[in-house]
């Protein structure tokens, strides 16, 4: 089996570097990853330069671009092999409920399933993004690895994997889960630059909103790896029917403003 290896704390990181490790007991591991940190770069693709690859040597590249760079470039043009499997992480910090939406991790992962390919993002839940046991994020994800691949999940599924951050043996067991919510997010902060001008830092994510029973916050919360399956169709389904509703009385307005110019004509 050739896996995929990717993230968006950078190819330095001490998470992809341990996941690498532990995968390549199972099968051939190919990493390709950011040169830098690129958290919550999200879906984004360098579109208006190049991107620059360094061979690492012993299967890693050291990419000057995002996490979906990394994967797209992996699979559409610097790999002779197309891998089986796309894995993202081991991030350093949590990626639960809204973070999804901006997570390079869970991007990285999301670009691997646009490329037809089963993906799984991992998150190992630390304190202050000092990540302490790796190990037991990279276990998990070998468990659900070897599963996914008996048991395939439907084609545009990803997993978004968060592991409490203790020993293996202190992991209550697994739990599937859905996305909980945070509240809106701090306020940026003003500061001013040596030379006077104003400069903005993003300010910190919202406080936990819904962690109730089901959430992936309270899975985490209580010791078990929350697995949540989530999918790239943003489709609301839910509102088809009013919007439609919306969209007669648009038409209708637009079909009046023309009868009356033909009319003034």
């Amino acid at each position: 089996m050739r896996v995929l290896v990717s993230n968006d704390d950078g190819v330095d990181a001490p998470g992809i570097r341990v996941l690498a490790e532990r995968l390549r007991a199972v099968g051939e591991v190919t990493v390709v990853a950011p040169d830098r940190d690129r958290s919550g770069a999200s879906n984004s693709l360098t579109l208006d330069a190049p991107l620059r690859v360094l061979p690492m040597g012993n299967g890693y590249y050291r990419v000057a671009g995002t996490p979906t760079d990394c994967v797209h470039l992996a699979l559409a043009g610097l790999l002779e092999n197309e891998p089986d499997m796309v894995v993202s992480g081991i991030n350093n910090s949590a990626n639960l409920g809204d973070d999804v939406i901006y997570s390079g991790t869970v991007s990285a992962a999301m670009e691997g399933r646009f490329l037809g390919l089963p993906a799984i993002a991992v998150s190992l839940v630390s304190e202050d993004h000092k990540g302490v046991h790796y190990d037991s994020a990279a276990q998990a994800v070998l468990l659900l690895m070897k599963r996914l691949l008996v048991d395939p999940l439907p084609a545009d599924t990803i997993l978004n994997v968060n592991v409490p951050d203790r020993p293996w043996a202190q992991i209550e067991g697994f739990e599937v889960t859905r996305l909980g919510r945070r509240h809106r997010s701090g306020p940026c902060i003003a500061q001013t630059d040596p030379r006077g001008r104003p400069i903005w830092w993003i300010g910190p994510a919202g406080e936990v909103d819904d962690a109730g029973p089901g959430t992936d916050f309270n899975a985490v919360r209580r010791g078990f790896v929350s697995v949540t399956p989530i999918h790239v169709d943003l489709t609301r389904f839910q509102a088809l029917e009013k919007v439609s509703s919306w969209m007669q009385v648009l038409s209708d307005g637009m079909a009046r403003t023309r009868a009356g110019n033909d009319e003034a004509a």
